[in-house]
């Protein structure tokens, strides 16, 4: 008896009505910073970004992963009650205790095991390599992968001075998402293929510290940091990464980049998306560029991509996509599959 494989059933994106153009929010910086002067124009040129997404007021993590959730279910012709596994896969959660993903299985009415997986921005396709590796096994035949992103909540929208616009800079390219998938046992292979790599000694260079973490009953209480970010310093630990993560899997399956009706590749930049095609091999046509209208969304980049591009026709049943994943750590990864 041959053993299971894991078929992407569906894919969906949350995406909050409210925006608001990069341009209204360095209206809104200034008007909160006197003491700041900043060049207009700067955040979009730098990274792209035209638009961002926002939650409404009290939308936590959860609710962004329930809506797009609810939606890839539908999608899949499946009920919550029919999940043997939610997977909750966001950077940001509801809580440090318990997991988020119980949250999420909660509020949709799932009676199943559950687990969280971090790991940044990569967090989504790693769920992806569980999920598949699950299914294989034979001990799950439907799995949900979530997350929710409500990075709009750590947005500096008051700064001192102009050298703290500067540092605070990545938080304005941020933006609201919820994302969702559901894996489903199959005949029919859909996962191909996923492989992954990390350079963890760069760790540092973009980082959300838990500050005051100690013991000591006289220090201040443990709290979030800001997001440490050294944009030069990370750019070139990605631009020395070793790709063979990426190109080893597409040799082994006999696959060339032109061979995908889609290349979803993570977005922190524009710029640097472009730039990393080019050392890649990516051809810029196979990309679905989200980055510019919708922000960076973290975790849910990956499967909003791919969510557009199925309702765009872009992809259809039986065509061949990859997912290229980025993220702080530094790690990079692959998933190919066949939609």
């Amino acid at each position: 008896m041959n053993a299971p494989r894991s078929r992407l059933a569906a894919v969906s994106a949350y995406l909050p009505e409210t925006t608001m153009t990069t341009g209204e929010l360095e209206d809104r910086v200034a008007a909160r910073s006197p003491g700041a002067d900043f060049p207009r124009g700067l955040v979009e040129r730098g990274s792209g970004v035209r638009r961002r997404h926002l939650a409404a007021p009290g939308e936590l993590p959860s609710d962004l992963a329930v809506r797009a959730s609810r939606e890839a279910l539908e999608d899949a012709g499946a009920r919550p009650l029919d999940l043997d596994l939610v997977i909750y896969a966001g950077v940001l959660g509801d809580t440090v205790e318990p997991a988020t993903a119980h949250v999420v299985a909660a509020k949709l009415g799932a009676a199943c095991p559950v687990f969280d997986v971090r790991n940044a921005c990569n967090g989504f396709v790693n769920a992806i390599e569980i999920a598949d590796a699950f299914i294989a096994r034979g001990t799950h035949r439907r799995i949900l992968i979530a997350c929710g992103e409500l990075l709009s909540s750590g947005t500096p929208w008051t700064v001192a001075s102009t050298e703290e616009f500067f540092a605070a800079a990545v938080h304005y390219t941020f933006s609201d998402a919820g994302a969702a998938m559901v894996l489903e046992a199959g005949a029919e292979p859909g996962v191909l293929g996923t492989r992954f790599s990390a350079e963890s000694a760069a760790w540092r260079l973009a980082a959300v510290p838990v500050t005051n973490l100690t013991s000591d009953p006289d220090a201040p209480a443990a709290a979030i940091g800001r997001f440490d970010y050294d944009f030069l310093a990370f750019a070139d630990a990605f631009n020395r990464l070793d790709l063979e993560a990426l190109h080893k899997p597409l040799a082994e399956a006999g696959l060339r980049w032109r061979d995908f009706a889609v290349v979803c590749v993570h977005q922190a930049a524009l710029p640097y998306l472009w730039a990393f095609c080019d050392r890649a091999g990516i051809p810029p046509d196979k990309t679905v560029v989200t980055i510019a209208d919708h922000g960076n969304v973290a975790s849910a980049t990956l499967p909003l991509q791919l969510a557009r591009a199925v309702r765009d026709g872009r992809v259809r049943r039986g065509d061949l996509v990859a997912m290229v994943g980025l993220a702080s750590g530094i790690s990079a990864g692959i998933v190919i599959a066949r939609w």
